[in-house]
């Protein structure tokens, strides 16, 4: 079954002159995705102690939103291509808000849990349901990179302003604000999305749902990711991570044998084999690695070591947000349209590279000023000039039937990453922590001396961590100067097309065949 999406060579293009608007509550909905990622970190002691939990439940106030979202990612960016970006974005606000409350209002930790599940399985819909509207809606190269721009900073910057948020409202109102907040994120979101949100015309992917590849993608993206957080703490030699990281291989094998049988795959091979998306992915994904470890080595080091409060915590990361706002919006966004895209990733994931270097020189006597601030600012101008890149190759010319599961990618590149980023270095970091410290004891001869001993063993685990970070972005810089080949965007993406049928996402043989019309 193929859906044609040919257009009459006559028709011009008509651009949403509520566009603009709608980038603003586009990028509110995804702020509010990708702060709660660290939001509730900070508040979880303090729920943890309001609730009773346990310590061996307290990992899945964070597991159970990233098992949904992770493994629900591809499953949402197709039911966003089926039902309508538009429809799929308030879904998604509405079930995420009313998510929020139920766990704000938890009395026992299975509701908070529950809560929480609920909370990534409509993230999962909302997340592509959002880049994807930016898809279809920024077609002309130099608006789509200032929006892209925007996109990517907030994106990037998220966790970080979940960081802040989360210790102001922990500091000075209560824990259960860390999740009422999103409710009032998503009314403004909402009234906006109904008011100033139009979809194109002509950009849904009608074929059935590839109910296998669904369970399959499902079940292995969330194996995996399970698997990672079960080695960070049972390690990485347990039965249950090695099993969880096994089955995950081969059920999201299995998932790519049968999108190469079905006739309306979840995931059209396409979207991913393209070289610059493929590209994009991986790089998104690497770098991803690296950030979520700076965030947590940090958060520990600012607050055990340097005594600082949740709230001057989260402050502290503001240079960084303040340097990735700088990349993306400022220099990424004049310059791509001038240069080729890997001109901009590669320096920009070498000068991340170069702030974690600078990180690995933190020590117990250091302050805020000499090593944290400059590796800080840094790290956010290197990453905004990889992600908003990153993130217009990775939705550059795509079917706009694909739009959805294409933005779902973008996702699962950044979820996945996160996972392996925050178990693989925190594994790294608390082995180099109990070696420096076993190998340092015999000089330990007083409470305060054994004390200043597990600070300055903890700060060494912590710079070698640093260390495998930068080699990290440094992989990420070689992945996108090898693979990224894409030229200056200049004109409008042209969508993948052809003549031929089968795979029922729809053919795109013209350029006229990709202009969004907006229905009023």
């Amino acid at each position: 079954m193929t859906e044609s999406t040919a257009q009459p060579l006559d028709r011009v293009q008509i651009l949403d002159p509520r566009r603009w608007r709608a980038l603003a509550f586009i990028a509110l909905a995804q702020l509010m995705v990708v702060l709660d990622g660290t939001i509730v970190n900070i508040a979880l002691p303090s729920a943890q102690r309001d609730l009773g939990i346990s310590d061996a439940n307290r990992q899945w106030v964070v597991t159970a939103y990233a098992l949904a979202f992770g493994g629900l990612l591809l499953f949402g960016g197709r039911i966003a291509d089926r039902w309508g970006r538009r429809r799929a974005f308030l879904i998604g606000l509405i079930g995420f808000a009313g998510a929020s409350a139920l766990g704000g209002a938890a009395v026992n930790t299975a509701m908070l849990l529950g809560a929480r599940a609920l909370q990534g399985a409509f993230g999962a819909i909302l997340a592509p349901a959002a880049l994807s509207l930016l898809t279809v809606t920024f077609t002309q190269p130099k608006e789509r990179a200032k929006a892209f721009g925007i996109y990517g900073a907030i994106s990037g910057g998220g966790a970080a302003v979940g960081l802040l948020l989360g210790g102001l409202l922990t500091e000075y109102a209560n824990w259960r604000w860390t999740l009422y907040v999103n409710v009032l994120f998503a009314v403004v979101a909402v009234a906006g999305a109904v008011f100033e949100i139009k979809e194109p015309e002509g950009t849904r992917n009608h074929n059935r749902l590839d109910i296998l590849g669904i369970v399959l993608a499902g079940a292995g993206l969330a194996s995996l990711v399970y698997g990672f957080n079960k080695a960070e703490t049972d390690g990485w030699s347990s039965t249950t991570t090695l099993g969880f990281i096994i089955g995950s291989v081969v059920l999201l094998a299995a998932f790519v044998f049968s999108q190469t049988r079905v006739a309306a795959p979840l995931l059209p091979l396409r979207v991913i084999t393209d070289r610059n998306r493929g590209g994009a992915y991986l790089t998104i994904g690497i770098a991803v690695v690296a950030m979520f470890g700076a965030f947590l080595f940090l958060t520990y080091y600012l607050q055990v070591v340097l005594g600082y409060s949740p709230l001057k915590s989260g402050l502290a990361f503001l240079p960084m947000v303040v340097g990735m706002m700088a990349g993306a919006t400022q220099v990424a966004v004049r310059l791509l349209p001038k240069v080729p895209t890997k001109f901009l990733m590669v320096p920009g994931a070498v000068i991340a590279a170069l702030a974690m270097l600078i990180l690995t020189q933190i020590s117990v006597g250091g302050s805020y000023t000499t090593h944290v601030l400059p590796a800080l600012l840094m790290l956010g101008f290197g990453m905004g000039l990889v992600f908003m890149p990153a993130m217009n190759l990775a939705t550059h010319g795509v079917r706009p039937q694909d739009a959805g599961v294409a933005s779902a990618m973008v996702s699962t590149s950044q979820q996945v990453g996160g996972a392996i980023g925050t178990s693989l270095l925190s594994t790294i970091a608390n082995s180099a922590t109990a070696n420096y410290a076993k190998s340092h004891a015999a000089g330990v001869h007083s409470a305060a001396g054994g004390a200043q001993l597990k600070l300055s063993a903890m700060v060494h685990g912590f710079s070698v961590a640093y260390w495998i970070a930068a080699g990290l972005l440094t992989v990420a810089a070689i992945s996108a100067g090898v693979l990224i080949n894409a030229r200056p965007q200049q004109h409008s993406g042209r969508p993948e097309g052809g003549s031929g049928t089968g795979t029922g996402a729809g053919n795109a043989d013209t350029v006229e065949d990709a202009v969004p019309v907006f229905a009023h």
